[in-house]
């Protein structure tokens, strides 16, 4: 029985990595750019990413807070909210003025209709199925000049 000797360079993985993998995932970053970020091609980010469970893992937690942020930011968008904003004023003598106020922001059509589309899709697609039973019966009526070409 021959020994198979282990063929090119060492690997680059190393599971000291993986909070940094998360938190490139957390800033909404893609596959393609963590890997250039860490030095490697998107195909061995991809070849990690089934070899190394905890690589997975720590990619898909991170994406799954940034999406969970983002779900967030649209339904508050589609919903419509309000936050606690200071306006700054020139008072008397140049001195500026800090009055603290609450600055609203009604929903957002455009939210509406993307998170309808996604979330009901099949009640707010743009194209509906619409089911026809029965028979169509048509008629073809040709005009006069045809007619006598026909006959003729």
């Amino acid at each position: 029985m021959t020994k198979k000797k282990a063929g090119g360079r060492p690997t680059l993985y190393n599971p000291e990595m993986l909070p940094k993998i998360e938190e490139y995932a957390r800033k909404g970053l893609t596959n393609e750019q963590i890997a250039k970020n860490l030095g490697i091609t998107a195909k061995t980010l991809y070849e990690w990413q089934n070899k190394y469970s905890e690589f997975g893992n720590a990619l898909k937690a991170g994406k799954e807070i940034a999406d969970r942020e983002v779900e967030n930011a649209l339904y508050k968008r589609a919903t419509g909210y309000s936050h606690p904003e200071d306006k700054i004023f020139l008072g008397p003598g140049g001195q500026p003025v800090i009055v603290p106020t609450i600055k609203h922001y009604p929903p957002d059509p455009t939210s509406m209709i993307f998170w309808l589309k996604n979330r009901q899709s099949q009640k707010w697609r743009d194209r509906q199925e619409v089911e026809h039973s029965g028979k169509l019966e048509y008629e073809i009526v040709l005009p006069e000049e045809l007619k006598t070409e026909e006959e003729g």
